[in-house]
């Protein structure tokens, strides 16, 4: 009986040849098209050795093929809108690029470029020049190295300056943030040996001068808690304190601010957090920061400070593994030009999410309302998140809907093209327009009326 059925499928090359397969072998290729019709008669001939079942006709077994042919052709890194309420939220990208630093992302992608030419002199130039121009002006460092993440510019700091050499650093700043990254295992890598002072909330500076009296100090290091907050029983010295230590011992001090900003967070209400500037006019020697994080641009490490550290950097064997590419540093580089031309709040994604009056928000709300004949307006709060302002929020205005299903609608809602991601609370969805760019409105309601439209949304009685 089973031999029966499994001789009465067809072969490959049968299938191959109805038009159906034709169509697919033109939307996909061939080969791709072969391997996913061998493996829809492999499933079928496992499923009639367990049970007598009909054998499929060749339309449904090339229909299997084609959901096949789908599933392995379907990207999983989407554009999506972020309704959340995070600002910089890492699992959805970090910062949104301005239309510029897209453009110029693009006019380098679409054809060769001058990323390693010198146009003036007619030879092999350096990558290292194109970002580093501006960044000497927007921070009055001497020199600067860009990389392909703030992590991979702390190891590269550790590894080339501190390797079998030992690192001063307070128990309050042994971090660790988003994926497992801990300050202790980066050092651990970089070959340099981790010197803890201090206790986990409390650190003085005498603790530092005792570190600091001993052998083969390479660095004196602060790291930024990027995701959460001290409070109460805490001190740590200044960074002017720091830096004249480490001065007077002639030991670099490396600042790594995480997420690094040019603009004063107070502006919008928001905690202070130090800038860029800030660091270095403290006297700190190196500063690391992130690109894609309140700089507002693509992933990227950036290193500023004394000329002599950076040129050991730029030398050493692993800053060519961890180079940023050409489409991050043309992106990188326009959008460092929006700070020097004092338009990063008009330009930058970000800065205009964080400046937006609450008033504008509340309006795009009710829009929302109108829009639906659904739903409510309440006031709520932003988080900046994306490892920089830990427990700093900003007042919004949510728009919020009360469904049957609230878990199956924000399912629907993910799978809406773009993906919609909102937020759960108190059985209730919750989307914030600060986090909507403007563009994405009309998706936006596309998906929240199809959502609604299915069981899951429907009213609660």
């Amino acid at each position: 009986m089973v031999k029966t059925a499994l001789s009465a499928i067809p072969s490959v090359d049968k299938l191959l040849g109805t038009n159906t397969a034709a169509d697919l072998v033109a939307e996909y290729g061939r080969p791709l098209t072969l391997e996913a019709i061998r493996r829809t008669l492999a499933e079928i001939r496992e499923q009639l050795k367990d049970q007598a079942e009909t054998i499929p006709d060749s339309s449904e077994m090339l229909q299997r093929a084609r959901e096949i042919l789908v599933s392995w052709t379907t990207p999983t890194l989407l554009p999506a809108i972020n309704a959340t309420g995070v600002v910089l939220h890492t699992n959805l990208g970090r910062a949104p690029l301005s239309e510029e630093s897209i453009q110029a992302m693009h006019a380098i992608a679409q054809g060769y470029s001058t990323l390693e030419y010198d146009i003036i002199k007619g030879k092999r130039g350096s990558r290292y020049t194109h970002a580093e121009k501006t960044l000497l002006r927007l921070t009055g460092a001497e020199g600067a190295l860009v990389v392909n993440n703030n992590a991979s510019a702390l190891l590269l700091v550790l590894t080339a300056l501190a390797r079998r050499r030992k690192v001063v650093i307070s128990r309050t700043q042994l971090i660790e943030i988003g994926g497992g990254f801990r300050i202790p295992d980066v050092l651990k890598q970089s070959g340099a040996k981790l010197v803890e002072i201090g206790t986990t909330n409390r650190v003085h500076l005498r603790d530092y001068e005792n570190a600091l009296a001993e052998n083969k100090i390479a660095l004196l290091m602060r790291a930024h808690r990027s995701n959460f907050r001290m409070e109460g029983f805490t001190s740590e010295p200044s960074l002017e304190e720091l830096s004249a230590l480490s001065r007077e011992a002639e030991i670099p001090f490396l600042d790594d601010l995480g997420s690094g900003s040019f603009i004063d967070t107070a502006q919008f209400d928001l905690k202070h957090e130090m800038t860029v500037q800030e660091s270095l006019s403290a006297g700190a020697d190196l500063v690391c920061f992130s690109g894609d994080k309140l700089l507002g641009g693509p992933q990227a490490g950036i290193i500023v400070g004394r000329d002599d550290l950076i040129a050991k950097l730029k030398k050493h064997p692993l800053a060519r593994a961890i180079r940023a590419d050409k489409l991050a540093l043309a992106g990188l580089t326009t959008t460092l030009m929006h700070y020097l031309k004092d338009e990063a709040e008009r330009k930058i994604p970000i800065w205009q999410m964080i400046s937006t009056p609450t008033e504008k928000l509340a309006h795009r709300a009710n829009v929302w309302m109108k829009t639906l004949g659904r739903g409510s307006s309440i006031k709520g709060e932003t988080a900046v998140g994306g490892g920089s302002l830990p427990g700093e929020t900003l007042p919004t205005h949510l728009f919020v809907l009360k469904v049957r299903k609230p878990e199956k609608f924000l399912k629907h809602l993910r799978e809406a093209s773009p993906p919609i991601i909102a937020r759960l609370r108190d059985n209730l969805v919750m989307l914030d327009p600060r986090t909507v760019l403007p563009e994405q409105e009309e998706d936006l309601i596309v998906g929240l009326q199809s959502a609604l439209a299915t069981k899951a949304g429907s009213r609660l009685d």
